[in-house]
């Protein structure tokens, strides 16, 4: 499976795109590399990779630029930003730029392998990605929305996140700081108050009272619970 997928790795630390080149070759990817962010959005059209991995930080055209560009050439495959900062995350969310996802660094090889991965799963086999119900709603997390009486309601990228660990999750307790690694990973830096702001909005999609919530029930001094 992996031998037909195309990576291009836009990335200008030559260290981590050595390592980063290196790992993904040992799986069996094909890689295209560029550590120029001028020359990145033509490299990427020219190849047509399956993937990019895309840094937020370049010399000439930063990430979120380049993302603009390939999605407005008509780019329709999967890029994944690689961002330094937790902050950073918010402004993909705001600028709405056609990112599927991202990873902060730093991050483990393994756990980077394991995004591709997952997200491989989809490309190869799209009518087998996972579904979620509840209520008269259906989570569909690979196309980041929810269907509710066939009507399309598109999620962020950390909307998606959080109400996925919690469709995974569901009657359980969620601790707060448990949620926040798994949203923003490993290298969170942001507070609870960024993560209420985003449940905040979340339920704003999923309930038809979002001040007195029928899912995503706050539970008091701990985080949350979504109870089906």
């Amino acid at each position: 499976m992996s031998s037909k997928i195309k990576i291009a790795l836009i990335e200008d630390d030559e260290n981590l795109r050595f390592l980063v080149a290196h790992r993904l070759n040992e799986e069996g990817f094909e890689v295209v590399e560029s550590g120029d962010g001028n020359a990145a959005a033509s490299l990427i059209m020219s190849e047509n990779p399956d993937i990019v991995l895309l840094d937020w930080m370049l010399p000439g055209k930063q990430g979120d630029e380049i993302c603009q560009i390939l999605r407005e050439q008509g780019y329709g495959g999967l890029i994944i930003m690689m961002t330094a900062k937790a902050q950073d995350v918010d402004k993909i969310e705001a600028y709405g730029l056609g990112v599927s996802d991202y990873v902060t660094k730093p991050f483990s090889m393994d756990v980077l392998v394991a995004l591709i991965d997952n997200k491989i799963k989809y490309l190869i086999n799209n009518e087998k990605a996972e579904t979620y119900r509840f209520g008269d709603m259906e989570h569909h997390p690979n196309t980041h929305s929810l269907m509710r009486n066939g009507k399309r309601i598109e999620l962020t990228i950390l909307e998606n996140r959080i109400l996925l660990y919690f469709m995974k999750n569901k009657n359980q307790v969620i601790n707060r700081d448990d949620l926040m690694m798994e949203v923003w990973g490993y290298n969170s830096d942001v507070n609870t108050r960024t993560l209420d702001m985003h449940v905040v909005r979340l339920r704003k999609k999923i309930e038809d009272n979002p001040d007195t919530p029928r899912y995503l029930q706050t539970v008091r001094g701990i985080g949350y619970k979504f109870v089906v």
